[in-house]
């Protein structure tokens, strides 16, 4: 690699990298041998020029270099690294059972650096596959990431969707726009499979990537507790609880999100599912709701936004969690259950686990623990890399 940039880190700041930890801060680098630009790929060695990797440069932030391949070997990315990489994450999902079945056609197939890709979301939703780029590197390489799915998927792939306007840096890709890589619109409703259940889905125009896959495991659980409850599903988005549990034979279930769109959404899976007259959709603020609304419900899901996307926000998540998870118990009839969530990847399974106790004491409620939840499997967490679990979960019986 004669001509690639070179991050030299300071003495002692190379621990990390040999421990495969997939970020190089800024505060550890000595200096730079060249002029990358942004997302540029760079060799990052040690202070005695051992080449300790190679991955994408940032300057605009706290994590310089975002880790692309480990140890002396390391080469810059080539169309075949592109391949063998997304090649290798399609493979996990195969042992996974979430390609080629009748009944699940959309799953996670990059899931960051879970797929040793910082950076790099891809989500698959039958025959197209939906590319977000967190990172100007990631965002750069686009081209060679969708002829690598090509090679990858073969004639299994019609279409390849980049949104990643909302999610790359602003400041350094401000003229970013989402649109199709491969392929072009249907030009109909897209509609996938999770679990033998229909979902409408909004790629184009919707959040994330159009659809919660991460919450697969987690609504198939709800499915076990919800025949002949009344449910109330928040934050619903496009309604993925909700379609479980009218399916498993819910009593009723009802729908809440401040979003008009996501309420539509909701109501065209509820139709979907064949079980319309057993649902309602409030396009209302969640805390509002729950204020000025006096029903009782048997079994309860709270899964908002993340609440806390830094540290400095961490603490007013907190008390979000703990006011929110009050006003949630305050809605379940006695014996009921509650389904709480929190994404936000500051916020650790301890943290949140004490918010909900705190809510739980002032609410006056004995609960219980029945389980404790994440994220499927196809969001994988580097052993390397903790900070990518962030979805944490609880189901409580509460008295």
């Amino acid at each position: 690699m004669p001509n690639a940039t070179t991050i030299v880190l300071k003495n002692g700041k190379d621990h990390s990298l040999r421990r495969r930890h997939p970020w190089v801060f800024s505060g550890a680098i000595a200096r730079v041998l060249g002029e990358p630009s942004e997302g540029e790929p760079v060799r990052v060695e040690a202070i005695n020029g051992e080449l300790l990797g190679v991955g994408h440069f940032s300057g605009g932030g706290s994590i310089a270099v975002r880790m692309l391949d480990f140890g002396p070997e390391a080469e810059l990315p080539t169309a075949k690294y592109w391949e063998d990489k997304l090649g290798n994450a399609f493979r996990l999902r195969q042992r996974l059972g979430l390609t080629g079945t009748a009944d699940t056609n959309v799953f996670r197939l990059v899931h960051a650096e879970g797929d040793g890709l910082p950076g790099l979301i891809i989500d698959v939703y039958g025959d197209t596959a939906v590319v977000q780029a967190h990172s100007v590197g990631m965002y750069r390489a686009r081209p060679e990431i969708a002829a690598a799915l090509q090679v990858v998927f073969g004639d299994k792939l019609r279409a390849i969707y980049d949104k990643s306007a909302e999610t790359v840096p602003g400041n350094a890709v401000p003229d970013a726009k989402n649109g199709y890589l491969f392929g072009e619109s249907s030009g109909t409703e897209h509609v996938v499979m999770e679990n033998g259940h229909q979902f409408a889905v909004d790629w184009e125009t919707g959040q994330k990537t159009g659809f919660f896959i991460d919450q697969r495991d987690n609504r198939a659980l709800l499915a076990r507790y919800s025949p002949g409850r009344k449910v109330l599903n928040t934050f619903c988005y496009t309604g993925g609880f909700s379609v479980y549990a009218l399916e498993a034979g819910a009593e009723l279930v009802h729908s809440v999100d401040s979003s008009k769109k996501a309420i539509a959404l909701t109501e065209r899976n509820a139709e979907l599912s064949q079980h319309a007259d057993r649902h309602a959709a409030y396009p209302d603020d969640v805390l509002g709701f729950l204020k000025n609304h006096s029903a009782q419900y048997d079994l309860l899901v709270l899964d908002p936004p993340a609440f806390a996307k830094h540290m400095g926000a961490r603490h007013a998540a907190l008390m979000g969690y703990k006011r929110l998870n009050m006003a949630g118990i305050a809605h379940l009839a006695p014996g009921g259950l509650l389904f709480t969530f929190s994404c936000s990847q500051v916020v650790s399974p301890e943290l949140f686990e004490g918010a909900v106790l705190a809510a739980a004491i002032e609410a006056g409620r004995p609960a219980r623990i029945l389980h404790r939840l994440t994220q499927p499997a196809d969001h994988p967490v580097s052993l390397f890399h903790p900070e990518g679990a962030y979805l944490k979960g609880l189901v409580l019986a509460v008295e």
